[in-house]
């Protein structure tokens, strides 16, 4: 009896191999381009959430009846600074013109700890960078190179830019 051997032959793996690094180099710029449409989504998700809790604001400074007065409201234990017409411009006592610092409590007392980390100097551990340039809070995603959010605490407006 003649011993058969079983297996693969050398023409076979290099087959599979080569198959194997085609596969690979047409899937890995599928990978490298979902790493960007992450960050591109979590800076909507920062910026939808920030977008919502400063309407929720607004609807509060408009129940409590403060609407039309630069007054401080309680908003979920944090206490925001409005403008007349309801829009945060800091936290409680804070002037009614915008700076970094003012851009600062507003991110922070809208999304109250759980958005996020803002800082007004870059550094180690920061999500977003922020300036101001009154009346204009821009946000500065750090962890990819372009995108903002902005806050015009004159009319409200929360626009993001990818």
């Amino acid at each position: 009896m003649r011993n058969r051997q079983s297996g693969f032959t050398i023409i076979e793996l290099i087959v599979v191999i080569a198959l194997l690094g085609i596969l690979s180099a047409v899937a890995l710029p599928r990978f490298i381009n979902v790493t960007a449409e992450a960050h591109d989504a979590a800076v909507e998700g920062a910026g939808a959430g920030f977008a919502t809790g400063i309407a929720l604001l607004k609807a509060q400074t408009v129940a409590n009846g403060d609407l039309g007065t630069a007054t401080g409201v309680d908003f979920d234990g944090s206490s925001m600074q409005v403008n007349a017409s309801g829009f945060a411009v800091g936290a409680s006592g804070a002037a009614l013109s915008v700076t970094a610092a003012s851009c600062f409590d507003i991110w922070t007392g809208i999304l109250q700890g759980t958005g996020p980390v803002v800082s007004t100097t870059s550094g180690a551990n920061i999500d977003y960078l922020v300036t101001a340039a009154d009346p204009d809070c821009t946000y500065t995603y750090q962890n990819d190179s372009g995108q903002t959010i902005v806050y015009e605490s004159d009319t409200g407006n929360v626009t993001t830019t990818l």
